[in-house]
């Protein structure tokens, strides 16, 4: 399988020499194209941070992230408004919807900005919404939609580009259990049948269940690393339980 991402001892520091916080301590891995990642972590683990400079949000301290072989973080200005619009898809966890929109318009949205035709725009976003079972609120506005149908839109926002890696960030954090396990369900369904490579940072066990490969931070450092290999989603969540445990601390603190 085909490397989309390479994460090369990175460092990440705040502050200045009086007061130096290194969020994150050399970190390295690789990301196969069409992989679920999860990672986790207590809060001040360094995940958030890792997402942000992957997402180029933040610039590393020292070492290198390339994705389809491009160094992401050499790039500046145009190239890096480019590479953002072009190649990376965001789910947050606040939606970030328009609320002047519908959700069909907002899907279409980076669509439109990347000048693409409109009968390829309706053939994508059509696509995805049969996918993700959201056709039926396309036409309706976000304060017409539930939770779980907003993530959902945002979900199909992010895939519709055809991005390289799809970003999610406590993509369940402000769901319902019920809207929670959709989006997941979603999220999975982008993975398997719509070959989307994706990166989610949760503190929640049960979520993190439905990633293939776990990595799980510590101190700016990569503590542990699982696979979920012929793992049922049971069995992988009690194998994230028990790595969980090893990470000390409060158990609520990551799950």
């Amino acid at each position: 399988m085909k490397h989309i991402l390479e994460v090369i001892e990175i460092e990440k520091y705040y502050g200045n020499r009086s007061n130096l916080t290194k969020a994150i301590d050399n970190i390295s891995f690789d990301v196969d194209e069409g992989e679920f990642l999860g990672i986790m972590g207590a809060s001040g683990s360094g995940k958030t941070t890792l997402l942000n400079c992957i997402s180029t949000i933040d610039r590393v301290t020292a070492g290198h992230i390339y994705l389809k072989d491009t160094d992401i973080t050499r790039l500046k200005g145009n190239a890096l408004n480019r590479f953002r619009r072009e190649e990376l898809g965001f789910i947050f966890q606040e939606f970030n919807l328009l609320d002047t929109l519908t959700a069909y318009e907002n899907i279409a949205l980076a669509l439109t900005i990347q000048k693409v035709k409109p009968e390829e725009i309706e053939k994508r976003i059509r696509f995805s919404a049969k996918n993700l079972g959201i056709e039926e609120v396309l036409s309706k506005y976000p304060y017409q939609l539930s939770g779980g149908q907003k993530q959902r839109i945002a979900a199909a926002r992010a895939i519709v580009t055809n991005p390289g890696l799809i970003l999610a960030d406590e993509p369940t954090g402000a769901l319902d259990s019920r809207s929670a396990r959709q989006l997941l369900e979603s999220l999975e369904t982008m993975n398997r049948s719509m070959g989307a490579t994706i990166i989610m940072v949760t503190h929640d066990a049960f979520t993190a269940s439905y990633a293939n490969r776990i990595l799980f931070l510590k101190d700016g450092k990569i503590f542990s690393e699982i696979m979920k290999g012929d793992l049922s989603r049971r069995e992988f969540f009690n194998k994230i339980i028990e790595v969980v445990s090893l990470l000390g601390g409060e158990l609520n603190d990551v799950i």
